[in-house]
């Protein structure tokens, strides 16, 4: 598999500017990050999660984890991680866990966390497990047009 057809055909008809990247096969953001090179601070993820109304992507950096709370909050509903049984067949595209954060291109909504909002640059997983597409932040709002709220749990000072 390569990169979902549907993510490139839209960003191509949206005339966006973009690379995509190939790298050794990995299943997380952070060996991705590892694999690339690059900050995990600059590799999304997407996270999924199940609502009372479906389903919904909260977008955070590599090493952070989603404050389940925070991203109900935002996205207007109780908020859990979704099984992957439950997620499956909503990026028919994609390899399993490997979907890009364009939650528009599946009805799903999207909400990234309000520090990877100031990235310049994002790398994210290109509905496979060893591509990836590098774009600007900027770029991507444009196109996505996310909601951004504070989505990740505090981290510990050690």
């Amino acid at each position: 598999m390569s990169v979902s057809k549907r993510l490139r055909e839209f960003l191509d008809t949206h005339h966006t500017k973009y690379v995509v990247m190939t790298h050794s096969q990995a299943f997380t953001a952070q060996e991705v990050a590892q694999r690339l090179h690059v900050p995990g601070r600059e590799m999304a993820k997407a996270v999924v999660l199940k609502l009372p109304k479906g389903l919904g992507l909260a977008v955070v950096r590599a090493p952070d984890r989603v404050d389940l709370e925070r991203a109900g909050a935002a996205l207007g509903g109780e908020a859990r991680l979704a099984s992957e049984r439950e997620f499956a067949d909503a990026f028919p595209d994609c390899e399993l866990g490997a979907m890009p954060p364009f939650g528009n291109l599946y009805q799903i909504p999207t909400v990234v966390d309000e520090g990877l909002a100031q990235d310049d640059e994002i790398f994210f997983n290109a509905g496979t497990h060893t591509e990836v597409i590098r774009m600007t932040y900027a770029d991507y709002a444009a196109q996505v047009e996310p909601k951004v709220a504070a989505l990740t749990l505090a981290r510990s000072a050690t």
